[in-house]
């Protein structure tokens, strides 16, 4: 029995060999005080957020692409695994994407979590390298390949090749992280209070990287928000329009690119004739933000290119080295 585990910082995806992608939840958990188990694991548990009585918590058991609460995270994984695959699970083997930066402290406490969840083996993939995979570049070959992986709580910007890793960079600049932007915007703007899953709306409705050419009907959009006004604490609702917005997100953003450049700085003359010949790749949900791969393309002067898939493209190459095990094992770690 093999499974394929997306563990991000926003959502968790599930591969079953076989089977494809079976399972795509939020990563959060409710938990009611003292006690044992968890209330509610996935989009129950997200419906939660923000909402609850002082007595049920919900919380997200990764913070930045790695565990920060051990007990939680088990109880996730422990979960999806037995949605996914009800009934009995014999010898199961897991294969788990981690950020490419993650410490061995933090491998350790993946790896375990998995484990008491019920694995039989760990096998753990480095996010930039499962991307690439989703996405269906040709990561064995000498051949160098962009990748730039933007999730819920990492960026991982990396260039491969012959199935290894050549540069990389690891980000703590995520969707997590353009939300918070948005929030601190409108209370400085605005003088409003609003919460997380408010201020995701707005990123998904409105939110831009860069001044979409030729669609002005866009530019005029507006989009209202309710919150809380900060010096009165009356409820109040807000117009925001997307250049605003699109303000409000610069600088997580500039860190992206910031990070882009930096490793086409570090990576060998080779690679870099390649990676300006075939372009650079988005994935991750990072990837949907509007025009941020023109924005990208305008700083770096490299062709960019959103991925097919690029929610799945991590779950997918996890994927693929559960159903290829054996050709595409080198470019994993055993725990």
């Amino acid at each position: 029995m093999d499974i394929g585990i997306d563990l991000g910082t926003a959502n968790t995806l599930l591969y079953v060999r076989g089977q494809g992608i079976v399972l795509n939840e939020p990563s959060v958990v409710a938990v009611k005080e003292g006690a044992r188990t968890a209330l509610a694991v996935g989009t129950e548990a997200k419906e939660t957020i923000g909402r609850t009585p002082g007595s049920i918590t919900a919380i997200r058991p990764l913070r930045d692409g790695v565990i920060s609460d051990y007990e939680a995270a088990e109880e996730m994984i422990r979960h999806f695994v037995r949605k996914a695959v009800p009934g009995r699970r014999p010898r199961t083997r897991m294969v788990v994407c981690v950020p490419s930066g993650v410490t061995q402290v933090e491998r350790r406490a993946i790896v375990h979590a998995a484990q008491r969840a019920g694995a039989r083996a760990v096998h753990l993939v480095e996010e930039p390298m499962a991307a690439a995979i989703g996405a269906g570049l040709p990561v064995s070959e000498p051949r160098g390949s962009m990748v730039v992986d933007i999730g819920g709580g990492t960026t991982e910007v990396a260039v491969i090749s012959l199935g290894g890793i050549v540069t990389s960079q690891s980000l703590r600049v995520g969707g997590d992280r353009l939300d918070e932007a948005i929030t601190n915007f409108v209370r400085k703007e605005h003088g409003l209070l609003i919460g997380e899953r408010t201020a995701e709306d707005v990123k998904v409705a409105i939110g831009s990287a860069w001044p979409v050419p030729g669609d002005d009907a866009l530019e005029s959009r507006t989009f209202t928000v309710r919150g809380r006004e900060k010096v009165r604490g009356l409820p109040k609702t807000v117009e925001l329009t997307v250049p605003e917005v699109r303000a409000a997100l610069d600088e997580p953003v500039e860190a992206v690119i910031a990070a882009v450049r930096t490793t086409l700085e570090e990576c060998p003359p080779e690679l870099s004739g390649d990676v300006m010949e075939h372009g650079i790749v988005l994935t991750g949900g990072g990837a949907l933000l509007p025009a941020l791969d023109l924005r990208m393309a305008s700083a770096t002067g490299i062709p960019v290119f959103v991925a097919d898939d690029p929610l799945d493209s991590v779950a997918l190459g996890c994927g693929k080295c559960v159903e290829d095990f054996d050709a595409l094992e080198r470019v994993m770690s055993a725990a």
